[in-house]
């Protein structure tokens, strides 16, 4: 688990990334993403449901219904994904979550954390979908 993103945000990437992964299957149900992954089928349902509305995943009903991506994964950073689910707060805030840390009235770690925010920013910025090998935990198996 990491410490930037919320949970929601971590599963919304591994579902982007399982979905770009098995793009040839077309739509894919909530409960083989959530199966595959180990995820719970409503966190993944209602998260991928996020997405939908930004044109990033589209969901089709139906019995050959499921997930699919509507975008192009060459064309689908995590830092959408992030900005999507998360927002800019992880980019803007304090990284130890101080309300008074600003530029004027820095806490003893914001000169040191604003240089790691923006490399952080910029590395989710370049990074495409369509760059992560297969991530599917049961393949591992």
């Amino acid at each position: 688990m990491t410490v930037l993103f919320s949970r929601k945000c971590e599963y919304a990437l591994q579902g982007i990334l399982y979905l770009a992964e098995n793009q040839e299957q077309g739509n894919i149900s909530a409960e083989q993403i959530a199966t595959d992954l180990n995820i719970s089928k409503d966190f993944i349902s209602k998260t991928l449901q996020s997405l939908v509305k930004d044109g990033i995943v589209q969901s089709n009903r139906g019995k050959s219904g499921g997930f699919s991506l509507a975008a192009n994964p060459d064309s689908i950073s995590l830092l959408d994904i992030v900005l999507i689910i998360d927002g800019n707060g992880i980019f803007e805030s304090c990284v130890l979550g101080l309300p008074t840390c600003s530029g004027d009235s820095p806490c003893p770690v914001h000169d040191k954390w604003g240089p790691i925010r923006e490399a952080s920013r910029q590395m989710l910025a370049n990074t495409m979908v369509a760059q992560f090998e297969p991530i599917t935990r049961s393949k591992e198996k």
